[in-house]
């Protein structure tokens, strides 16, 4: 063997990296595959990944799909209230929520607790024991905001009295919605429903909401282009999930303007509208984060639908089950349990005092953005756990379960290569 072994130049070790280590002592170059039998060694699953891998349709649809998503144009088209464009919001009470279907006495803390303050908001209750009872009760009906053409960050909650973005395609005319980002501390999506949560979606819906709608429509062409404000996020650090600073300042920057002759009208200005509405945009650089998962809506629900497409269109949790959806099979959910996020806790706090993995952000993700383009945002690992080296090893693993990569967009770290998707 050792004879056999020095004539050898070079080795491609699959599988255990035990093997590698004598052929290596050898002299010999390894260069080692990390492979694991298919479908964790399950036959019948394996069986039939390997007949999906191998079938043309599969390849066909999935080259119509991916070109579906390429075409999209995401533009910002204004602000309106959920009820008056979201399909079924403006009828009996109903309430969407992140993630894959889920029942109210299935939900975690934190989803109840922010249907609970969005019951509140919309004054169906006075108190939060009665909003709990009628929330038991089927007295409000809820449903994912992915079954509306919406997304939300965390528990996800859209009422009909919210404000949202509408987010178009500007080839198509498809549309996307979120709602607008809270800031941070006590807030509806982490469940909390305190009077000062509650007076803060009013001040959303009163204020912020018709001031932005306003401002949109005073741009040229009444819209404005997300790609180009996500393109320079990425050359700027943003990954546009959990890092979101550029990509906020630059919305700031092609805004403010216009807010601020938004606010001039009436008796705005002598309330301060615009200060307050520009002071709230500048103090929150998440702000970006609901219009990076619109954008990524509106381009996955436009690849979705094509028979025997194996593209992933959806990932989302509920924080008790994650799901996906993917084109070929329409509407369906797959799903598994939520994990616990091994991350960053407050002192005193561990995983078990924490809700299961929550929220539709990860739509992201599914576009190509967040982790999966984490390359980007080499400050993120500060966060996370890791080196810069981390997050590009990061996306190009992602590669290895990605069928393409996002032509939209390009990262520096990677010699301006394109994220996976």
């Amino acid at each position: 063997m050792t004879a056999l072994l020095s004539e050898i130049k070079a080795v491609v070790n699959v599988g255990l990296e035990q093997f590698e280590q004598p052929v290596g002592s050898s002299g010999s170059e390894v260069v080692h595959i990390d492979w694991r039998p298919p479908a964790g060694g399950d036959v019948e699953a394996a069986r039939i990944t390997a007949m999906l891998l191998s079938d043309s349709r599969v390849d066909t649809a999935n080259e119509r799909a991916l070109a579906a998503f390429f075409a999209v144009d995401p533009v910002l088209v204004g602000v309106q209230p959920a009820a008056e464009v979201i399909d079924g919001l403006g009828g009996r009470p109903m309430l969407l929520h992140a993630g894959p279907p889920i029942a109210v006495d299935e939900m975690c803390g934190p989803m109840f607790g922010a249907l609970v303050g969005a019951a509140l908001f919309e004054e169906w209750a006075d108190t939060p024991e009665a909003a709990a009872a009628l929330l038991r009760s089927g007295g409000v009906c809820v449903e994912p905001c992915h079954h509306h053409r919406a997304v939300g960050p965390m528990a996800g909650v859209v009422s009909p009295s919210m404000p949202v973005w509408i987010v178009q395609d500007r080839n198509s005319g498809g549309r996307a919605f979120s709602t607008l980002n809270e800031g941070l501390g006590k807030v509806l999506r982490f469940g909390a429903h305190g009077p000062d949560v509650i007076a803060r979606l009013g001040w959303l819906r009163d204020e912020l909401g018709p001031t932005l709608d306003a401002a949109i429509h005073r741009l040229e062409g009444g819209a404005l282009a997300l790609t180009p404000i996500i393109a320079q996020a990425l050359h700027m650090g943003d990954e546009v999930h959990n890092r979101n600073a550029a990509a906020s300042g630059q919305l700031l920057k092609r805004l403010a303007a216009a807010v601020v002759q938004a606010s001039d009208i009436a008796d705005n200005a002598a309330r301060g509208v615009g200060a307050r509405v520009i002071g709230f945009m500048a103090g929150n650089d998440h702000f970006f984060l609901n219009l990076s998962m619109a954008a990524a809506k509106v381009r996955l629900d436009a690849a979705s639908n094509f028979e025997a497409s194996s593209l992933v269109t959806a990932m989302a949790r509920n924080g008790v089950r994650f799901g996906i959806r993917v084109s070929g099979t329409g509407d369906r959910w797959f799903e598994a349990p939520a994990r616990h996020v091994d991350g960053l806790y407050f002192a005193g706090y561990g995983p078990d005092d924490a809700a299961a993995d929550l929220g539709d952000s990860a739509i992201t993700e599914t576009a190509g953005l967040g982790g999966f383009a984490m390359a980007a945002a080499p400050a993120i690992v500060q966060f996370v756990g890791g080196t810069p080296a981390d997050a590009i090893a990061n996306t190009r693993r992602m590669e290895r379960i990605c069928i393409s990569v996002n032509q939209a967009y390009t990262i520096p770290t990677l010699n301006f290569g394109a994220p996976p998707v």
